[in-house]
């Protein structure tokens, strides 16, 4: 016979099981745990705080009190805004790896709060009406650049595995070109669609080499997102940034800037826009000149 009757199916209250033994119902589960009925049935369903016992004629669901603790770190890691998955996945570790696992979760979300506080500043200088002040702190300059043989690579990848993407394939390539006559200019990546949270691009690394035949011959030994290629001489508008102003969105206003340079000048767009990286990156310090964001012009 139940220790609860059907009144007590997602009520208050507790019950006694056989041989003495404590059962509660899912409603005083709920008010001992701090978590709701709905929340411990999902939780059921996706494995990561089954009750004790279902009754297999009334469905009733059962919790011991020894459940109870892990139900409120459940509660815990929620109140932090972390995935389930990734509650589940804290839940399975032992009690070292687990406080290891938090605070590196926590880490990152501090990274990403920062990112969107820079964000919403942006935004909110941009919807104010303040975005030539936001632009007058870059300087614009023009380039020309000649001709070019490169080696490229191509992906399509959203914003957070960019610099990923970045770093390999500048790695992948520079390696390259030592079969190809040597590194011929600064390392570039040209953005030929947008990147961002939902748009994947694609995106393309190049790196300056002088070896057409071995260029070329390299490239046929790789696959088709590898590619040797000529870039056409073009005069560049760009301005020069920090590697702190590269983080996203900050590199956003600097985009932006050469945007609104380019149109006050009446020039316009010729291409694809790109980031010129002109120096070795894991040299720098954030407040170090990293960076060219660039658009082709005419």
């Amino acid at each position: 016979m139940d220790p609860a009757g059907p009144a007590d199916r997602d009520g208050g209250g507790g019950g006694g099981g056989g041989g003495g033994e404590e059962w509660l119902t899912i409603g005083a589960f709920a008010s001992r745990s701090r978590l709701s009925a709905k929340a411990l049935r999902l939780y059921d369903r996706l494995g990561l705080l089954a009750p004790a016992r279902v009754d297999d004629l009334s469905g009733y669901r059962y919790y011991r009190p020894g459940q109870v603790e892990r139900a409120r770190l459940v509660a815990l890691l929620r109140q932090l805004d972390m995935p389930l998955a990734t509650v589940k996945e804290i839940l399975a570790l032992d009690e070292v790896r687990a406080a290891d696992a938090v605070q590196a979760y926590w880490t990152a979300a501090e990274e990403r709060f920062a990112a969107q506080r820079t964000l919403v500043h942006f935004l909110c200088g941009r919807l104010s009406g303040r975005s030539s002040e936001m632009y007058e702190k870059f300087e614009i300059r023009t380039a020309e650049v000649p001709e070019q043989l490169v080696l490229g690579e191509s992906r399509h990848l959203l914003a957070a595995e960019l610099p990923t993407f970045i770093g390999e394939s500048f790695a992948r390539l520079e390696q390259a070109a030592r079969e190809c006559g040597g590194v011929a200019g600064a390392p570039f990546v040209v953005f030929n669609a947008e990147v961002s949270q939902e748009s994947d691009g694609p995106v393309e690394s190049c790196v300056p080499v002088t070896d057409a035949a071995a260029a070329r011959e390299w490239a046929g030994r790789q696959g088709p997102s590898v590619t040797a290629r000529v870039e056409s001489a073009r005069r560049l508008a760009y301005t020069r940034i920090t590697k702190a102003q590269v983080a996203y969105p900050q590199i956003l206003a600097a985009y932006e800037a050469v945007e609104h340079w380019t149109k006050e000048q009446g020039l316009t767009p010729a291409g694809s826009p790109r980031e010129v990286y002109f120096v070795d990156w894991d040299d720098l310090g954030p407040d170090d000149e990293a960076c060219d964001v660039a658009y082709p012009v005419r």
